[in-house]
């Protein structure tokens, strides 16, 4: 919980990065390649190349092309035809695609997590509704793709981790998240990249070597470790927690004019959700039948 709770914070100033120094100047898949290979440089001197089940390599693979290689470059596309507001707001439906893949991956139905799931959502939307353009279709259904891959991705990763057990701790195997995000950015920049707008000055050089290191590197290595010390419900529902915290460091560092009364209706609406989840969860766990034999 402390990993997603420290990462939240991570990627709150990160989003404020992207938003006031990068979008509309840098090109979208210049972008996300130059994140996907500073994070891929970072674990690949520690990578363990041998004596890891390929099932593993390759669906550790699968979760980074999703998580991170289609779910940043449709984001970043996003911002071209959604207004920032927008783009907050169509993210909120994260934790429910969080909920429903980790149920159809376990083959069971949760209510308790898709309930919490819920509740984030209504809160974030509290935050962020601030009125739709009249051109949102393209925008809406591109960023639920990229709510879904992001979903998918953490989800599969904790559900991977889980299945192959290995001895050797988690960092020595997640070069191979990287590795895969890079088979979907390097294909994307080489046929829509835009040479012409390339960083122009060192803050937008420095702003890329840090999203890449830090924010995508050891952000995406924690934000995953993280997801696989809770539970599905707490997952889904720290999804939504990046909303206010963004809207916080809008407010705080650059000054933007943010609705104070929706944001902190929304927000504690948000943190309710985590103790509602809690909550339903004991009651769940008490209610179950308990093995007489056992």
């Amino acid at each position: 919980m402390i990993l997603l709770v420290f990462v939240t914070v991570l990627w709150a100033f990160s989003f404020s990065l992207i938003g006031e120094f990068l979008s509309g100047q840098v090109d979208n898949d210049f972008a996300v390649l130059t994140r996907v290979l500073l994070a891929a440089l970072l674990f690949a001197p520690v990578t363990v190349w041998r004596n890891i089940p390929l099932p593993l390599k390759s669906g550790i693979m699968l979760c980074g092309a999703l998580q991170f290689g289609v779910t940043y470059l449709l984001l970043y596309r996003s911002f071209s035809i959604l207004t920032v507001p927008e783009v907050l707001l169509f993210t909120v439906f994260t934790p429910l695609y969080v909920t429903l893949i980790d149920d159809a991956l376990n083959r069971r139905f949760s209510a308790s997590a898709l309930i919490a799931a819920v509740i984030a959502t209504l809160g974030a939307g509290i935050i962020r509704y601030d009125g739709l353009s009249q051109d949102y279709l393209t925008g809406f259904l591109m960023l639920q793709v990229a709510n879904i891959t992001f979903a998918a991705g953490q989800v599969g990763y904790k559900h991977l981790m889980a299945a192959y057990p290995l001895e050797i701790p988690a960092w020595r195997s997640f070069g191979y998240f990287f590795f895969g995000a890079l088979l979907v950015a390097l294909p994307s920049y080489l046929l829509f990249g835009n040479q012409d707008m390339l960083p122009a000055s060192a803050l937008q050089w420095g702003i890329l070597v840090w999203l890449g290191v830090v924010a995508s590197g050891m952000g995406m290595y924690w934000w995953n470790r993280g997801g696989c010390q809770v539970d599905a419900g707490t997952l889904a529902v720290m999804n939504n927690a990046l909303v206010p915290a963004g809207l916080v460091v809008n407010l705080t560092i650059w000054g933007r004019d943010e609705a104070i009364v929706p944001l902190i209706i929304g927000g504690s609406i948000i943190a309710s959700s985590l103790y509602v989840n809690r909550v339903l969860r004991q009651l769940s766990h008490r209610s179950q039948p308990v093995d007489p034999a056992g």
